[in-house]
């Protein structure tokens, strides 16, 4: 999961400029996705989590690590997006429900990231999914997701890059 897990503190850390949504507001009036969702950041963002899927790869092949899941290209790649996708698709939905920027959602913070990097690799890498996504492997992902996501933006928090530690 690590090329699903490494999208978002990456667009925190070095995102910034242009809003994907382009400052524009939705038929409702409000924010498509609000000021903290960049190209900068989604495109920095997909590239660290195909990197580290890539990194991966090689450390499976050099050193024949058999506890890895046998990730392509495809797979980092749609992991990456399917992240970096899901957490749009939250804002979207904050926005709608009137949340603004870094008030917490519970849930949907922790998961959207992963719901997304799931359902992405699902529509379009399914075999991937089926090998490498067991009962286990799932479980294991809902118990360290939160505890991994709350770590991540603490130390966000306190490194000035999140204005809330949530």
């Amino acid at each position: 999961m690590l090329p699903a897990y490494l999208p978002n503190p990456v667009a925190a850390l070095f995102g910034g400029g242009t809003p994907v949504d382009g400052g524009r507001n939705f038929s409702d009036g409000k924010r498509i996705f609000g000021d903290g969702k960049t190209f900068r950041g989604l495109f920095l963002g997909i590239l660290a989590g195909i990197g580290i899927g890539l990194l991966q790869i090689w450390l499976s092949g050099a050193y024949g690590l058999e506890n890895f899941p046998e990730h392509t290209f495809v797979s980092v790649t749609l992991l990456a997006t399917g992240a970096l996708f899901g957490d749009l698709c939250k804002s979207f939905f904050k926005r709608r429900f009137g949340k603004e920027r870094g008030t917490k959602w519970p849930v949907a913070d922790q998961y959207d990231f992963v719901a997304g990097a799931l359902l992405l690799t699902l529509m379009v890498d399914p075999s991937w999914i089926l090998a490498n996504m067991t009962l286990s492997v799932f479980i294991l992902i809902l118990i360290l997701t939160p505890v991994l996501h709350r770590t991540v933006n603490i130390i966000g928090y306190y490194l000035g890059v999140k204005e809330v530690p949530w």
